[in-house]
């Protein structure tokens, strides 16, 4: 066996192993404890994950029920952004009712904490103080005198962002602020300003917060990268496992179809079943899951209804995968189009010739190859479509495996583009308007 050979194997090998779904379970349990370690020294605070990845490592039993959607893209070096199609301002009364927040993500291999956890976040509570700094000036006023006023600076981890790289965030943070201010959000009244702190596993001491407003000068944002730091990501565990740092990223890779809830509910079943029984345990839960849902859908067997954007009087509307599987009558008679979207594992419904034209199927890849195949691929295809139907007064229903995820972008897509503001359908796409004032519009 040559050099290259021998080199390739043991990359296959390496591969094989960091993919594995035992070594990935046990890894998160071990990180899972971690995290509720943090979450019981902070009693106060609620803890909620940064998704999807968060997801893995937060109890659904203590977390809150809200989600953050703080993306590590706009955090990456060059690539800064406060994106105001994600500003997580729904987070801010949660921030506000307890005087902080835990927020749980993790990285892979090469890293110590993601950039959403060491850009994005910081990012982020450095635009929202600036920009109700802006909005409320007298906020400067409203503190103690012999306290600092209104801190509007940029806070990142030492030895995780360059002073270089740090100074060239700081410049971008006021542009940010002003288009957040210019924007439709509504930004709520902070009593105090946003900070954020950064807890590892190579963290030895818990930062300590006041307890009383009056010694208080800020929200503490608490970042928790859950997995630790470990030389090519993989740490072989005389306990069995390989431990796999950042394990919930990418779980399309090899959950085998398990989600964070089922992993949660069936917790202690699954880390029980040894490395040959674990695939087996893991398909019978995702079949059993798919079942129930199937059952339950074909019970229900009503009508068609998808859930309408009353904007638009219901001219578009959005629903699930499986509510048109259980629905054979969604496309009788001429007044909806659909435009399905599904993965390459799941067959789109059986349809009758006439009614081919009025049924879009786009097959959508998992993961991060997903996004890129939503603005190549799935809107240039998905927008024609749209219009065609809309301009022959049919009604669009656009669906996706949960209802919540492709199906909405491309519904947000299609309402900026052939709907005005008061609702009404445009025969003549808006790319002119949306070109002159994008800022509107996200």
């Amino acid at each position: 066996m040559g050099h290259k050979d021998g080199a390739a194997l043991a990359f296959n090998e390496l591969r094989k192993e960091s993919q594995d779904i035992y070594n990935r379970i046990h890894s998160i349990a071990e990180d899972a404890a971690f995290v509720d370690q943090v979450r019981r020294s902070y009693p106060s605070l609620p803890l909620i994950p940064n998704m999807r990845c968060g997801a893995w490592y937060t109890n659904p039993d203590t977390a809150s029920d809200e989600r953050a959607y703080f993306k590590s893209t706009d955090g990456h070096t060059g690539n800064w952004s406060f994106n105001l199609r994600r500003p997580n301002l729904h987070v801010l009364p949660l921030i506000c009712a307890h005087a902080g927040l835990l927020l749980v993500d993790s990285t892979r291999a090469g890293k110590r904490m993601p950039d959403a956890l060491s850009k994005t976040v910081p990012i982020w509570c450095a635009v929202i103080n600036r920009a109700v700094l802006k909005t409320t000036p007298e906020m400067n006023l409203d503190v103690d005198a012999d306290a600092d006023a209104w801190n509007t600076k940029l806070y990142t981890p030492p030895g995780v962002v360059s002073a270089q790289e740090h100074d060239q965030m700081e410049k971008k943070l006021d542009g940010w602020a002003d288009e957040l201010v210019a924007s439709f959000y509504v930004l709520p009244k902070l009593k105090y300003p946003l900070r954020p702190i950064w807890i590892t596993p190579s963290t030895t001491v818990f930062p300590k917060f006041p307890d009383s407003d009056a010694e208080r000068r800020f929200y503490p944002i608490i970042c928790i990268s859950a997995s630790k730091q470990v030389l090519d990501g993989v740490e072989r565990r005389v306990t069995g496992f390989a431990y796999i740092q950042g394990s919930g990223d990418d779980h399309e890779l090899w959950s085998m179809g398990l989600t964070p809830a089922q992993f949660w509910k069936h917790k202690s079943n699954i880390l029980h079943a040894n490395r040959s029984e674990l695939p087996t345990l893991v398909h019978t839960l995702t079949s059993s899951t798919k079942n129930l849902e199937t059952r339950t859908n074909s019970d229900l067997n009503a009508s068609f209804c998808p859930t309408p954007i009353h904007h638009v009087r219901g001219r578009l509307s959005v629903c699930t995968n499986d509510d048109l599987l259980c629905s054979p009558d969604a496309l009788d008679g001429e007044a909806f189009a659909v435009v399905y979207l599904s993965s390459a594992d799941q067959a789109p419904p059986v349809l009758k010739d006439r009614d081919r034209p009025r049924f879009l199927c786009i097959v959508t890849p998992q993961g991060k190859k997903g996004q890129h195949h939503f603005l190549h691929t799935i809107l240039p295809q998905a927008l024609p479509f749209i219009s065609l139907h809309l301009q022959n007064a049919r009604r669009v229903c656009i669906a996706c495996s949960s209802g919540t995820d492709m199906s909405i972008g491309v519904t947000l897509a299609a309402l900026t583009k052939f709907f005005d503001d008061s609702g009404e359908f445009c025969e003549y796409e808006r790319e002119s308007e949306l070109c002159r004032s994008p800022q509107k519009f996200k």
